[in-house]
């Protein structure tokens, strides 16, 4: 029994010490190596970052930017279930984002996420996004929560969305979970 106490405490020990040293770790040089998932979650935070920053000044072309040309996108929320082309999708949203340029809506979009899965060159996100447009008017519509996943590749340094699946609403409890 004792030696069984003893093989768990050092097992336990090794185990932790395993996955300290995989997050980060000391070089040589006395310098903070950090890991993948860091650097990952990082850089798609900037990416996240920079479609609600698009949504809000209406920059079409940076937001259509975000996307790999041949991206998908699957709609699952209203009755009318679909996935078209990411030529499609951008081109019905492109008059919102000229209205918000023009100053005539206001429109903004913020993210949650529940799960973040991947490697140096792909991603997996899964969570949920907020997103609130205001009318010329001043008008401010519901805010919508919907439920989406997004899969992500890296090309030449850049992170681009390659399937966006918008799958079901969610509710404002829901989004406070994620907080």
């Amino acid at each position: 029994m004792k030696t069984t106490k003893i093989f768990i405490a050092l097992l336990l020990t090794l185990s932790g010490t395993l996955t300290h040293a995989h997050v980060n770790k000391i070089n040589s040089n006395s310098s903070i190596t950090i890991s993948n998932d860091s650097l990952r979650i990082t850089e798609l935070n900037h990416f996240w970052a920079e479609i609600s920053r698009t949504v809000a000044s209406g920059d079409f072309e940076g937001y259509a930017a975000t996307y790999h040309e041949d991206a998908v996108v699957v709609f699952t929320t209203g009755k009318n279930k679909t996935s078209v082309s990411i030529s499609k999708a951008l081109a019905n949203w492109k008059p919102g984002f000229i209205d918000t340029k023009a100053g005539k809506t206001v429109n903004n979009v913020t993210f949650r996420f529940s799960q973040r899965v991947g490697s140096e060159t792909t991603a997996h996100e899964t969570g949920i996004f907020a997103f609130q447009s205001t009318d010329s008017t001043g008008k401010a519509n519901p805010k919508q929560y919907v439920h989406f996943d997004a899969l992500l590749i890296k090309r030449d340094g850049a992170w681009l969305m390659v399937m966006e699946y918008q799958k079901t609403k969610a509710t404002e409890q829901e989004w406070n979970l994620l907080e």
